[in-house]
């Protein structure tokens, strides 16, 4: 949760809309959340909008709206179950009631409608957004995805009250390499047109995402920006690194067919068979998450028995009150070497994993396998990490074997110059972009009377 002081009200009133405010562990919901309390050091005060999954703020006005749709409310009892519900057989009895519940509106939504699950929530997110608007008026809204209909409700607000509307587009909305729908990808070039050409300002986390979007979008001339986000520095507690019997790898994060370790296990194998001493001395730890399937099919033509350990999703511990975020960070800092996998695909020369930024803040060397995405590189360069195209493995065995070999005859240190983006820095730059929009708006007003 927020905790925050409010220090004074001199920018005024912002309305945010992020569907995964307060999430634990969700990468949506970190780039938002993170940034409250140095908002409100700026004069900013939030009122937030967003979905019942996360934990209620306490600290912020903080509404939880649901959606609408079946597959919504699936979306949001599965997690708002995962809050309450701690044993696994309770949890899986209950959501199955309600999904034997909902399967006949679920299967209808699904013959006509195939969007993503969240796409309904901007219905009530408009309701509650319009309410906080009538009550508290306003100087921004401000939406934030993952989920796009964030950006919907806030193109709704702002063309109803005439408010200052800006945009964070953590991912691309559309991208070549689309594998959804045909009627996702009309709903999510819909949106990003209706972002470009309303929104008073809108910014990507990469520069090509930024460069594409403005080729599609004409419109989006000036108004259009690149952001890092960031995350604040995480709290890693007293946990500090030590060289252990196994060198650890640890991959932090969701894995799927499209960012997988594939090629790292294929490498890994063809190491090991040819330094058969290091065997027993490697180990790959996957947090937040199980082996997707391209992983286990490689895995099971290249096996690493006792190697890989599945962590998955870590809830919190009743014993220490250590929610699974936190966990897992302490779990990153005393890890020999973090994975960074980026995928293979067209769609990341558009996209940066958002654990970089956490990765940069342990200060453990980073082994990013990356594809087509110059300014990613240049980050994990610049700061003295080990940069691999995603499908080059016989390069990748090279450097896994330096890695073996400095880890053996020392150890491996923390990078003092990885240098970490700021949540704050973030921030001033949001601001400095919306501090002329209420003067415009003014000015606008004032010329009209």
């Amino acid at each position: 949760m927020t905790k925050t002081i409010q220090l004074n009200e001199s920018r005024g009133k912002w309305l945010i809309l992020s569907h995964a405010f307060n999430m634990d562990g969700r990468a949506a919901s970190q780039t938002i959340t993170d940034k409250i309390p140095f908002l409100i050091q700026q004069g900013i005060t939030p009122i937030v909008v967003s979905a019942q999954t996360g934990t209620k703020d306490i600290f912020i006005e903080h509404h939880q709206v649901p959606a609408i749709a079946p597959s919504g409310l699936k979306f949001d009892m599965r997690h708002i179950l995962r809050k309450y519900l701690r044993n696994p057989l309770s949890f899986k009895i209950v959501r199955g009631l309600f999904s034997l519940v909902l399967l006949p509106f679920y299967l209808l939504e699904r013959t006509f409608i195939h969007l993503e699950s969240q796409w309904s929530w901007f219905v009530m997110a408009y309701i509650k957004g319009a309410a906080m608007i009538r009550k508290h008026n306003p100087t921004i809204i401000y939406s934030t995805g993952g989920a796009n209909s964030a950006h919907l409700a806030g193109f709704l607000l702002a063309r109803r009250y005439h408010i200052p509307w800006i945009a964070e587009l953590h991912d691309p909305m559309i991208h070549g390499e689309w594998r959804n729908s045909r009627m996702a990808y009309g709903w999510a070039k819909y949106l990003e047109q209706k972002i470009c050409k309303h929104a008073s300002a809108a910014w990507w986390f990469t520069e090509m995402a930024l460069a594409r979007a403005s080729e599609r979008n004409p419109d989006l001339g000036s108004k259009g920006h690149m952001i890092i986000p960031g995350v604040a520095a995480p709290d890693f507690q007293d946990a500090v690194y030590r060289k252990r019997e196994r060198l650890h790898f640890a991959h932090c994060g969701s894995l799927a067919e499209t960012r997988n370790l594939a090629v790292f296990i294929e490498a890994l194998h063809g190491v090991l068979e040819k330094n058969p001493q290091y065997g027993n001395k490697v180990q790959i730890d996957i947090y937040s998450s199980k082996l997707d399937s391209v992983s286990r099919e490689v895995l099971a033509r290249f096996p690493l028995p006792g190697i890989v350990v599945e962590h998955g999703r870590l809830e919190t511990d009743l014993t220490t009150g250590k929610s699974g975020r936190q966990q897992v960070l302490e779990a990153m800092r005393r890890s020999d070497v973090l994975l960074l996998l980026h995928g293979g695909d067209p769609f990341c020369e558009e996209y940066i994993p958002s654990k970089l930024f956490e990765y940069l803040w342990a200060k453990r060397p980073i082994l990013g396998l990356i594809w087509r995405n110059a300014q990613l590189e240049n980050i994990l360069n610049e700061r003295k990490h080990t940069v691999v195209n995603a499908l080059d493995v016989a390069d990748l065995q090279n450097k896994l074997l330096e890695i073996f070999n400095t880890w053996e005859t020392s150890e491996l240190p923390d990078n003092i110059k990885s240098n970490p983006f700021t949540v704050e820095d973030a921030v001033s730059k949001i601001v400095a972009l919306t501090d002329n929009l209420t003067t415009q708006k003014e000015s606008k007003r004032h010329g009209q009377h």
